[in-house]
């Protein structure tokens, strides 16, 4: 059974889905019938960070042209840059296996930015149905879901969710926070 969340609120996957060791995080979206002269192009990022709130290192930063996550067991994994976003379903895909993360990885912030934003006029108030997904990937259970319902009809990043360890357990908070300046902005708040 899926839990679906809003804006804020918070769950234990631990306790959702028991024995969760690994997952896949979905993320889709949807653009609205408008003509901005160009094709969007929404990229999927994870930022792995400390107890500091900020990113361990330059190769903790995952997207498309760094895919993995520095640690030996490549704990995280993205699985590649879809320029379109067309179709249903997941649009962009992370693979996060929780046990093998190693330990000093803190928080894992998943966002999505519009590539060439300010260039091409667009924004997020101009992409409908977006929403994010945690799926057992061992039972390809859907455990929770965040559909963003709000207008963001400025902003170029948002960040999505986060998963976090807490008192000895893995947990998501839905997020929907959205940032002005695209991925800059992002590794500005991050770095």
């Amino acid at each position: 059974m899926t839990i679906t969340l809003t804006k804020g609120q918070r769950v234990s996957l631990d306790k959702v889905a028991p024995g969760l060791t690994e997952v896949f995080v979905g993320l889709g979206w949807d653009v609205k019938a408008m003509d901005t002269g160009f094709d969007f192009d929404l990229d999927a990022s994870v930022f792995l960070l400390g107890s500091n709130e900020k990113l361990l290192s330059d190769n903790h930063f995952i997207f498309y042209n760094n895919l993995t996550s520095p640690d030996s067991n490549k704990s995280v994994q993205h699985t590649g840059d879809n320029l379109t976003g067309a179709g249903d379903g997941d649009d962009e895909v992370i693979k996060i296996n929780l046990r093998s993360c190693p330990a000093e990885v803190q928080k894992i912030i998943i966002t999505v930015t519009i590539h060439e934003a300010a260039e091409r006029h667009q924004n997020f108030g101009q992409v409908q149905n977006a929403f994010v997904r945690v799926v057992n990937a061992q039972t390809s259970q859907e455990v929770v879901r965040y559909d963003l319902v709000e207008d963001y009809s400025i902003e170029t990043a948002l960040v999505m969710a986060e998963i976090y360890r807490k008192d000895g357990e893995w947990r998501l908070n839905a997020v929907g926070s959205g940032y002005q300046g695209g991925l800059k902005a992002l590794l500005d708040r991050y770095s």
